[in-house]
């Protein structure tokens, strides 16, 4: 642990099943966290979601060619270091295999995480 800062290697977080493939989750349990980010793998097409109350930012770190982040049912098209803002409510899904750096504000909780 570092004095002024908290740090987490994403890479040692045991991964945990979740709609989009296998994610590492940190800082969900940092008290007064803003936000907790997640290294996902996405391994086919995953699952469409949504969340009532989390924003979420992918970052896109790697992508099969032809892969796509679906928003309300239309997709857009990604590619390495492609960011993408997905507000509350809106139902989304990566397809195609993806790695992706997940920001979710506020911290991730798995009651808001809705699968249709």
């Amino acid at each position: 642990m570092h004095p002024t800062a908290e740090v987490v290697d994403l890479e040692a977080v045991e991964r945990v099943a979740c709609p989009c493939g296998w994610a590492r989750r940190g800082f969900t349990g940092v008290p007064h966290a803003p936000a907790s980010v997640h290294l996902v793998d996405v391994e086919a097409d995953a699952q469409t979601h949504r969340h009532a109350s989390h924003t979420e930012i992918y970052v896109i770190l790697e992508c099969a060619r032809g892969a796509a982040v679906e928003l309300d049912g239309e997709p857009c098209p990604v590619r390495p270091m492609t960011a993408l803002m997905i507000r509350p409510g809106v139902k989304h899904r990566a397809i195609g295999r993806m790695r992706i750096l997940n920001v979710v504000i506020p911290p991730f909780d798995p009651q808001d995480e809705l699968v249709d």
